[in-house]
């Protein structure tokens, strides 16, 4: 069960002292105080989840502190002198719920819960954009804070100066062409060539001219086990003597390079099936760096997929869509069979959709279709907002369907449909 912090402001000492009971029965933290003008202060030194706070009190008033408190908590309003005008006000300034004396403890709860744990998840949020942001050198070409991941740049680390080659292995879309480019952009050979070349499509003509384009710095072969077995001897030359030998020619001309190689094979397998030399493997095999898939890190997804969201606004100039709980969920419970590659295309997905209105990480998960005027995903976002909108109106009007259903717009006969119809709990409303 998560654990809230509450911001308890009311005057009467008993109502004080009886709100302070019940959530703390529920498990919270509580810290009471009988003035607003306090609120500020404790704000900061409390850091709450959620504020409860009532309407009536000297000095300040409930309806002036939410006007005087700008980015904060969600505030809650409990009154007993509560009406219509009073909640609507309330409401425009940005009280997230209004609730009247004598309270039910359990509705209490359940309003304070829901908004406690939305400012948790818009503060994880935040917190994930500005690591994001606070990210620079390897942290930010290889994103992660799992053990593994910090392993791997400490390893990169390391090795970046050696002049031994190394072989960066995992599985397609974790990355190994990014480690292979952190390698060198941490190296002393920063400055010089970076090439890379797929080895399955070389032959031995073009390995003279790739190493050569290279020289002075990092030559990667990506799918170094489909690598052609007449182009593996000259490799084997380039890596232990520097050099190569333009077919027809007898004197080899000398080269200074990395190789860093990277496969999504198992090499073992490779070797033991004669399409890899044993003795090519030992020398590509300097230093090796194991890419694990993204299921085997998924303490990083949040924080992988906020930043790819991030990159993917910024061509189009809208702020990138906020993480919700569901859209968690449902980063957490895909496999992610195509890791990092993946995770980046669906968020770019997402970006796409939310220029047009609409969308969730899990339609950008699913694929769905982009037009708008059939996507599943303008329905389920119209349904969201009739939900919320018919929900806070039963709120406001306390149950009175006919003001509610006036205050919509829209017959009594209507809003009894669509209540039906979008699935609401009217006694969880109230």
């Amino acid at each position: 069960m998560k654990t809230f912090r509450v911001l308890i402001i009311d005057d009467d000492r008993l109502m004080r002292n009886s709100l302070v009971d019940l959530i703390e029965a529920a498990g919270w933290v509580a810290k009471p105080l009988a003035r607003a003008t306090e609120a500020e202060r404790w704000i900061i030194q409390f850091r709450p989840d959620v504020i409860l706070s009532d309407v009536r009190m000297p000095d300040m008033s409930g309806l002036e502190l939410l006007k005087s408190l700008g980015a904060a908590p969600p505030v809650v309003l409990i009154s007993a002198h509560g009406d219509i005008p009073t909640a609507v006000e309330a409401m425009n300034l940005g009280a997230y719920s209004f609730i009247e004396k004598p309270y039910d403890p359990k509705r209490l709860l359940l309003v304070l819960s829901h908004a406690a744990a939305q400012h948790q998840l818009a503060e994880s949020n935040l917190r994930m954009k500005q690591r994001v942001q606070e990210l620079s050198g390897l942290d930010r070409v290889l994103l992660g804070q799992t053990p593994d991941m910090v392993r791997l740049r400490d390893t990169i680390a390391m090795v970046a100066d050696s002049e031994a080659s190394v072989l960066v292995e995992g599985e397609t879309g974790t990355g190994k062409d990014l480690a292979s480019r952190a390698l060198h952009d941490v190296s002393g050979r920063c400055d010089g060539p970076y090439i890379a070349v797929n080895a399955a499509q070389i032959d031995a003509a073009q390995l003279p001219l790739v190493a050569r384009n290279a020289d002075g710095g990092t030559l990667f072969l990506d799918e170094i086990c489909a690598c052609p077995p007449e182009v593996q001897p000259m490799l084997l030359r380039l890596i232990e003597a520097k050099e190569i030998l333009e077919p027809g020619q007898g004197t080899p001309e000398q080269v200074d390079l990395r190789i860093v190689s990277a496969t999504n094979e198992d090499t073992g397998i490779a070797v033991a099936q004669g399409r890899l030399r044993q003795d090519l493997l030992f020398r590509l095999q300097g230093f090796s760096l194991q890419l694990l898939p993204l299921r085997a890190r998924l303490d990083d997804v949040t924080l992988l997929a906020t930043r790819f969201l991030q990159d993917a606004a910024v061509p189009y100039g809208i702020p990138a869509p906020d993480l919700t709980e569901a859209d968690i969920a449902a980063l957490l419970a895909h496999s992610w069979p195509g890791n990092v590659r993946e995770l980046r295309n669906v968020a770019e997905r997402r970006v796409l959709y939310a220029r047009q209105g609409f969308g969730t990480m899990q339609d950008a998960i699913s694929g769905l279709g982009s037009d708008p005027a059939v996507h599943p995903g303008l329905r389920d976002a119209v349904a969201a907002f009739e939900r919320q909108m018919i929900g806070k109106a039963i709120q406001i009007h306390r149950g009175r369907m006919d003001d509610a259903a006036d205050a919509l717009g829209i017959g009594r006969r209507t809003l009894n449909e669509k209540i039906v119809k979008l699935g609401l709990d009217k006694d969880a409303l109230l």
